[in-house]
C-alpha cells in the first residue's frame, strides 16, 4: 500500500490558520511564528515549552492558597529580578526584541514582547492579565481584588493615574485632546485585543524594516498584516509597493488594484492610479517577470 505523504504548511500557511477566527485565537503561538521567515526559525512548539517551564518554576514555589497580590508580587521579582528581563534601551530598535524567542534568550525586549511572556506567566499563575495598547508603551493591566492595577512591562513597576496622565499627555497635545476634546484615561486602558496586540507588534516591524528600506523582511511583515486584518486595504496597498520595489509588476499591480477598487476616494487614489497605470504598462511590454 502506498502512504500518501503530506507537505508541512508553509510558515505563512500556518500563521494564517492561528489568526482566521478571534475565537480561540492563538496569540503567543501566533507572535513566536512572527519570526519564521527569519534565516534560522524558531519551533513554535519548543518555544511554547520554554515558557511554561518558566512558569512551571514559580508556580512550584507558591502556596496554593497564596492570594492574587502575592502572586503579583513574587511574579515581578521572579521576572525583572531573578530572570533578568528588561527593556532592550541599547538596541531598541533592533528587529530581534520583536521575536519571542529571542527575547527568551537574551532577557531584553520592548514593551509588548515583555509583555506578551509576562501575561503569559501571570496567567498561568491564575491571575487575570491583559496587553493595554497604550499610546507610545505598551502596558499590562490586571485585574486584582483590590482593583485594577497597571504595571510597565519594561521594570515592573505599577503606574498611578497621576503616572499615565504624564505619560499621555504628549499623545493629547499632539491630537487636540485637550480642554473641551479631553478623552478620559480609562479610554485609554481598555484591554487590548488579541488581534490587535498581534497587529502591533507587526507595525513595530514594519517601521524597522520601512526605515532600513529591507523590503524582503518588509514583504513577510505585510504578507502577515494582510492576513491578520483582511479589512485593512491599507495594508494591502503597502504590500503592493513592496511588491513593486522587489520587481514583482503582477504582485504589486494586484494589490494596487485591489485597494484603489476598496479606497476610491482615499487621498492616495490619484498618485496610486498613475503608479498602477505605470505597472500595467510595464507588463503589456512584456518586459516584467510573472509570479514566482
Amino acid at each position: 500500500m502506498k502512504h500518501l505523504l503530506l507537505a508541512a504548511p508553509s510558515a505563512l500557511a500556518y500563521f494564517s490558520t492561528l489568526v482566521a477566527e478571534d475565537a480561540g485565537f492563538a496569540l503567543l503561538e501566533a507572535a513566536i511564528c512572527v519570526a519564521h521567515d527569519e534565516p534560522v526559525a524558531p519551533d513554535a512548539q519548543t518555544v511554547l515549552a520554554d515558557i511554561d517551564r518558566l512558569a512551571g518554576r514559580l508556580k512550584a514555589r507558591l502556596p496554593a492558597d497564596a492570594s492574587a497580590l502575592s502572586r503579583l508580587q513574587a511574579l515581578n521579582r521572579y521576572f525583572f529580578g531573578e530572570l533578568g528581563f528588561a527593556g532592550n534601551v541599547n538596541n531598541y530598535y533592533d528587529r530581534r526584541n520583536s521575536f519571542l524567542h529571542e527575547v527568551l534568550a537574551s532577557r531584553r525586549g520592548i514593551p509588548i514582547t515583555l509583555a506578551l511572556l509576562f501575561i503569559e506567566l501571570a496567567t498561568q499563575l491564575g491571575l487575570a492579565a491583559f496587553g493595554v495598547s497604550f499610546p507610545g508603551h505598551f502596558l499590562v493591566k490586571l485585574r486584582m481584588p483590590q482593583g485594577e492595577v497597571v504595571i510597565d512591562p519594561v521594570n515592573g513597576r505599577s503606574l498611578s493615574r497621576e503616572d499615565l496622565d504624564e505619560r499621555l499627555a504628549p499623545f493629547r497635545a499632539r491630537h487636540g485632546l485637550e480642554g473641551d476634546f479631553d478623552a478620559p484615561l480609562g479610554l485609554f486602558l481598555q484591554a487590548a485585543p488579541p488581534r490587535d496586540v498581534l497587529a502591533r507588534l507587526l507595525f513595530n516591524l514594519k517601521e524597522i524594516h520601512r526605515t532600513a528600506e529591507d523590503w524582503p523582511r518588509l514583504l513577510a511583515v505585510q504578507q502577515r498584516l494582510v492576513l491578520l486584518l483582511p479589512q485593512a486595504f491599507e495594508e494591502r496597498r503597502d504590500r503592493g509597493l513592496v511588491w513593486a520595489e522587489l520587481g514583482r509588476p503582477v504582485e504589486a499591480a494586484d494589490d494596487l488594484s485591489a485597494y484603489l477598487s476598496a479606497r476610491p476616494e482615499a487621498e492616495d487614489a490619484r498618485p496610486l492610479a498613475e503608479r498602477l497605470a505605470g505597472l500595467q504598462a510595464e507588463l503589456r511590454a512584456g518586459g516584467a517577470p510573472g509570479r514566482h
